[in-house]
């Protein structure tokens, strides 16, 4: 028998090489090249564009020969990690696919769509996709008999034989399709929520499957850009399964049993000055100094983001979270005493809530004359300077693209244009034997899902004029090549409100969520289908065969490009309609959190995501930022566009100081995120990542790969099995709250209690 695990490449250009772009990076050409004259000890540069010098770190042995130009376009870890080796005739698209990655979709669509209407949570793991489905595989071609079912060219094998590792990574890859939520959810859940109007059943997942499917072609779009350029053994094996009961295990205390681990608040515990309870507090306050026990604020990106990404984050959290927020919520600043810091909601000039429900006719329009006696509402600062810093982040995304990737991109577009191919790496070549995906195929994966969402526009279900829905797809195919690409490079994602000031006038708050779902934001899951196709193209494999009687034909591992694309619209459809009815049990079941008349005691059902969708579909629908507060929010876009340019120039002026690690977006999307309710999470997050890449992974390197991803997955699967068991025991059929002792206050469940008399 063979153990397997497969590491997945993230979504970088396979022309990476050391003097180009790394994964994670905005290296400039020629940049570590000059590092190298300069010092004279360079040996190699590790994907987080962090450069080692001899004598701190021992690698392991790359694959190819570095004299082959096919191999030496591959970056390091590719090299490492994949044997380049494959077999175009072995099955992929067995009978054994389509019910286990059936199961698989149909569990991560439940988990991740949930997660959407959490304050924090663990995406789906596809680590225990893989472990669980290798071995139920081996399990059913071990088991089953060999039998045709049905007739003629409609029938097939009951057991085709063995359990091959290309119906194994195709499993992967239909699960994996669905593991963010459906955007569908931001028309979906304001509808049910708010307007008590839920959109019918038929009609909502036709929606979901046709945005879906628009963004799924926007992403074939951006793979020529993306794309098209270029030891795992038993104590690895047990390592992921006793990770998976230990996170298991230990998730019933801060989910349920014991919350006060979730947010270790150490300034509350030792005074009872207010305002050091404000700064201490993680839930709802600026979380200084807080540290968070539970794995859902924390997760296992902290592995896997390069770590000049999380000095980014954390910078960037440093400022917003624990000097602007404090500064404003206990200084009085930017209005504070009128409009609380930390809040979503809308407020009128003297400071009381915001009549949104009066503020609209019966058809949902504008009422005029309500309007001008009241005037626009107010909002919070954190969350005026959300927007603001959201501008921020769109615009450098473009701008730092053009400055920093613009030369790559542009050899690119000429290659693709001349019908040649830019790039010719070993990956790249082992993909030639097998036919390549029609493009008609492209085609109508556009054209059906658009006839679709035009439809639905015209019979106003979708709560927009149908121009929009026109311009809302332009809009979208317009952004994904430049918004893939920032996070190809940095693993983060940049906010697409700026769509939204193509919307407004007098319409229904939810048309503006239909807009941003086919626009600004289809992108979003563009980026998660391309993961996908790249996992198809660069999935890289090792093995340990303990059996001489094992076929070592079976391991020969790259998918044939229309299986990929197969499986990825398979797992659509399946996904689907189950996180429409996931959607439906949480709007059922938590709708007094998201709605406001009840809380949430652990802060975990917050309903801060829907609420804030809401607030902006009034906002943008109704054009309610006629007022001289929002009077700075244009010019996030003028800092967006100067920063980069500014660090531009720096690097280019002094490389060694690698300003172009100062990455603007990434600044500017972690400022536009809202801790209102959660800001225990970020420095237990640093802390773990700064020791997971400045001590184990540059000292401990072997140990680091053989054990990091592995670790990382079962702690994200542990907590995913959790709230699978909890939301059976506990929610499904009798929700059942635990009983509150110390270690569950119903005050304070982190006992950052008011300062007493």
């Amino acid at each position: 028998m063979s153990q397997t695990a497969i590491a997945t490449v993230g979504i970088i250009p396979s022309t990476t090489h050391a003097n180009d772009t790394k994964a994670g990076s905005f290296d400039e050409k020629g940049s570590v090249l000059d590092f190298e004259k300069a010092t004279g000890s360079i040996e190699d540069e590790d994907d987080d564009g962090i450069v080692n010098i001899k004598g701190g770190q021992n690698f392991s042995h790359s694959n190819g020969d570095d004299d082959d130009p096919a191999y030496a376009a591959l970056p390091r870890i590719v090299r490492e990690l994949c044997d380049f080796e494959d077999d175009p005739t072995i099955p992929v698209l067995t009978w054994r696919f389509f019910v286990l990655s059936g199961a698989f979709t149909a569990l991560g669509a439940w988990l991740t769509q949930m997660g959407f209407f959490r304050t924090t949570y663990i995406p789906y793991s596809i680590y225990f996709v893989q472990i669980t489905s290798l071995y139920v595989g081996k399990f059913m071609a071990a088991t089953l008999p060999s039998k045709k079912i049905g007739f003629g060219k409609y029938s097939f094998d009951l057991n085709p034989g063995p359990f091959t590792i290309k119906e194994h990574v195709i499993i992967v890859l239909a699960a994996n399709t669905v593991a963010t939520n459906n955007l569908g959810d931001y028309v979906l859940a304001p509808l049910a929520v708010f307007y008590q109007k839920p959109m019918n059943g038929w009609l909502a997942i036709l929606f979901m499957w046709s945005a879906v499917f628009v963004e799924f072609s926007l992403a074939t779009l951006a793979k020529t850009f993306l794309i098209d350029n270029p030891d795992t053994g038993k104590l690895q094996m047990r390592v992921f399964w006793y990770g998976i009961l230990i996170f298991f295990l230990w998730e019933f205390l801060p989910e349920y049993i014991f919350p006060f681990t979730s947010s270790l608040a150490f300034l509350c515990w030792v005074t009872d000055d207010p305002t050091a309870k404000f700064l201490g507090s993680g839930l709802g306050g600026a979380g200084l100094l807080n540290i968070t026990l539970d794995w859902s604020n924390i997760g296992s990106s902290l592995v896997y983001y390069p770590y000049w990404s999380q000095v980014n984050v954390f910078a960037t959290f440093v400022l917003g979270a624990w000097i602007l927020v404090p500064i404003g919520a206990l200084g009085g600043a930017w209005q504070n005493d009128l409009y609380p810091m930390q809040t979503q909601d809308l407020y009128m000039t003297n400071g009381s809530e915001y009549p949104t429900v009066e503020l609209m006719n019966a058809d949902f329009t504008l009422n005029e004359a309500l309007f001008a006696e009241i005037g626009a509402p107010k909002m919070s600062t954190q969350l005026r300077w959300g927007y603001f810093f959201s501008y921020t982040a769109y615009l450098s995304a473009f701008v730092s693209l053009c400055l920093f990737q613009g030369p790559m991109l542009w050899k690119t577009l000429k290659s693709v244009c001349s019908g040649n191919r830019a790039y010719n790496d070993k990956l790249t070549q082992l993909m030639e034997p097998y036919p390549k995906v029609p493009i008609w195929w492209n085609i109508a994966l556009f054209i059906i899902p658009s006839a679709v969402l035009i439809a639905l526009g015209a019979a106003g279900k979708l709560y927009l004029p149908l121009y929009t829905v026109f311009i809302a797809l332009g809009f979208g195919a317009l952004i994904v090549v430049p918004m893939l690409y920032i996070y190809a490079v940095s693993g983060y994602q940049v906010p697409g409100y700026f769509n939204e000031w193509f919307y407004g006038g007098s319409r229904h708050p939810v048309g503006s969520r239909s807009y941003r779902t086919i626009s600004g934001q289809c992108w979003y899951e563009a980026c998660s289908m391309l993961n996908d196709m790249k996992l198809g193209h660069y999935v890289c494999l090792k093995f340990t065969i303990t059996s001489s009687e094992t076929d070592p034909s079976l391991f020969k591992f790259h998918v044939p490009p229309r299986a990929t694309i197969f499986a990825q619209v398979w797992g659509i459809l399946v996904g689907v309609p189950v996180n429409y009815a996931t959607i439906l049990w949480i709007v059922n079941t938590k709708g007094n959190y998201l709605d406001g008349s009840a809380i949430d005691p652990n802060n975990q059902w917050t309903g801060q995501g829907v609420i804030s969708l809401n607030n902006q579909g009034i906002a943008f629908g109704l054009k309610l930022f006629a007022d001289p507060m929002y009077n700075i929010l244009p010019y996030g876009f003028i800092l967006g566009a100067g920063l980069p340019i500014a660090f531009y120039l720096l690097h280019r002026k002094w490389p060694r100081a690698r300003f172009d690690l100062w990455n603007v977006p990434i600044f500017a999307t972690t400022m536009e995120n809202f801790y209102g309710f959660l800001s225990n999470f970020v420095l237990a997050w640093f802390i773990l990542g700064s020791i997971n890449h400045l001590y184990i992974k540059k000292y401990k390197y072997k140990f680091w790969k053989k054990y990091a991803y592995i670790a990382g997955a079962a702690a994200d699967t542990g907590f995913n099995l959790n709230m699978l068991l909890l939301f059976i025991a506990f929610s499904a059929v009798k929700v059942t709250p635990a009983p509150h002792w110390w270690g569950n206050n119903p005050d304070s469940v982190e006992r950052c209690f008011p300062a007493s008399s």
